[in-house]
């Protein structure tokens, strides 16, 4: 089984070299599809494994795959697909001397990101997160305007920031572990409770690397880069970063918090992380409420869900479940969204929501999708958002932490009214040139004569309202089926289930959970 924890890196790596060099652009862009692919059927593998009770490794153990680290695999692979594959139809020019850098970035960001949940070393995880970074600074200014570079240097700047943050923590981290005789960055190792860790040094070390992989989670208040990465890339690498990159630096966080817990206790890093989820939660209610860009929209949705996360993460084990249930609901759904929300772009030209009206009678195509995915973000059942929400908030109230949970629901009312009725003002309503035309003719009705003026007001064609009435604007063909369909349709259908399937499901959830709460 150690074939499956090479293949996630390798193939990748290798199609994305492939990409720079097949001059045939709808070949290249098959290279990050088969990507996600290698990646979800590694994942898959993997899963199968562990739930047989086997743990693979690799590398003397440096490349581990427990049922926490399989199954953010499967996440990443999944999630990887909907996007790049969803995207295919999605407009992605470039100056001709970047040819073939955007399908390899992609690649090269998948692999980094299986790197990262699959590395047993909690430096070589950074070293993956940081690899993240210089990648999808490429992909958010890839279409080289001035607002999609300037998100690109603002994403570098605070994301290298983080990652500096982190790296601190890491080293004091290493530091501490001098105690134990073999210095070591295994998180296996530095996760056993009674070690012999300084818990001075843990605590500062735990504090900083959480800190600084916050940054990267997009959590309040170092999320301001992700709005403008999010709104200026690329809808599919929009996709991917709300998805897979905001989970695995999550991901980091939990491992963190894992070794943390086995030296000082949950109630240090439980503060931090309660606050930190608290002020995202408020930040996307304020900022969702008169929010006019449809993809921002989705931006500061990713910030509110990793808030909601940070909440479930500070409960402690009651909640990991329904935390890590939650990880998969929003990366299938999140890149659902931005996949629509970048076909949206193209055929209505802007990404401005008063721009955008009455989708549901012009573009089906679109709308039906559009609104099927929105209610699964904003938490209806019988998706798994929902009952992530619901778990987290139950078991909140069942430990103690009543008020955090509280205030979170308060705050998540706030974004459910904001969401709702941004996307009633998206999708509901009659086109403008219909009503306009409409009403022309019913005016021409009033002061017509005999049958032709009733001919006009019920509508009937323009001949027949009499000579002055302006002809009814033709029907505007859906040009909205832009890509293919199936990814988004099992994107969605995997919402829905996924959270009634108590097996093999819901026993993979446990037993990640119970990685986290230290049983290896």
């Amino acid at each position: 089984m150690s074939f499956a924890l090479w293949t996630p890196l390798a193939v990748p790596v290798i199609l994305a070299l492939l990409s720079l060099a097949v001059p045939v652009p709808a070949l290249r862009r098959l290279a990050p599809v088969a990507s996600s692919a290698a990646v979800l059927g590694s994942g898959l593998l993997l899963v199968s494994a562990v739930l047989a009770d086997q743990v693979p490794t690799l590398g003397g153990g440096l490349l581990r795959a427990d049922a926490l680290s399989a199954y953010m695999l499967t996440v990443v692979g999944a999630v990887g697909l909907v996007s790049t594959w969803g995207g295919l139809g999605h407009a992605t020019a470039a100056p001709a001397r970047f040819a073939g850098s955007y399908d390899a970035l992609i690649s090269v960001f998948l692999a980094a990101m299986s790197l990262a949940v699959l590395a047993d070393n909690i430096g070589l995880m950074w070293a993956a997160v940081e690899a993240t970074t210089i990648t999808t600074a490429f992909l958010v200014g890839h279409h080289r305007t001035r607002s999609s570079l300037e998100a690109a240097w603002k994403y570098v700047i605070l994301g290298s920031v983080g990652v500096a943050i982190a790296l601190l923590g890491i080293v004091l981290i290493y530091a501490a572990s001098r105690g134990t005789g073999e210095p070591t960055l295994s998180w296996l190792v530095l996760s056993q409770a009674g070690l012999p860790l300084d818990p001075v040094l843990i605590r500062a070390g735990g504090a900083l690397a959480v800190l600084g992989f916050a940054t990267k989670a997009g959590l309040a208040p170092m999320h301001s880069w992700l709005p403008d990465a999010h709104s200026q890339a690329p809808a599919p690498v929009s996709g991917l970063m709300s998805g897979v990159l905001l989970a695995v630096a999550l991901y980091a966080i939990l491992r963190i918090q894992t070794i943390t817990n086995a030296v000082i206790g949950p109630d240090f890093l439980r503060i931090m992380l309660s606050i930190a989820g608290l002020l995202s939660l408020f930040v996307a209610a304020a900022l969702l409420i008169r929010q006019r860009d449809f993809k921002r929209m989705l931006a500061y949705s990713s910030i509110e869900h990793m808030g909601m996360m940070a909440v479930g993460a500070a409960i402690g084990a009651a909640a990991l479940p329904a935390v890590l249930l939650y990880v998969l609901g929003h990366g299938l759904t999140k890149a659902t969204l931005f996949v629509i929300s970048g076909r949206i772009l193209e055929v209505e030209g802007t990404p401005r929501i008063d721009g955008v009206r009455a989708l549901l009678v012009r573009r089906p195509g679109l709308a039906v999708p559009w609104l099927i995915a929105m209610a699964a973000l904003i938490g209806f059942p019988p998706f798994s958002i929902f009952f992530s929400e619901v778990g987290i908030i139950i078991a909140g109230w069942t430990t103690g932490m009543g008020a955090v949970v509280g205030i979170a629901l308060v705050l998540l009312l706030v974004i459910f009214a904001s969401l709702t009725r941004l996307t009633v003002t998206m999708t509901i309503g009659a086109p403008a040139a219909s009503v306009t035309a409409g009403a022309a003719v019913a005016a021409g009705a009033a002061v017509g004569a005999g049958a032709a003026g009733a001919a006009g007001a019920a509508g009937a064609p323009a001949e027949l309202a009499g000579p002055d009435a302006p002809a009814a604007p033709p029907a505007e063909p859906d040009r909205s089926a832009h890509g293919p369909r199936l990814p988004l349709i099992l994107a969605l259908g995997t919402t829905a289930v996924v959270a009634f399937i108590a097996e093999p499901v819901g026993t993979l959830l446990a037993r990640a959970a119970a990685v986290l709460g230290g049983i290896q």
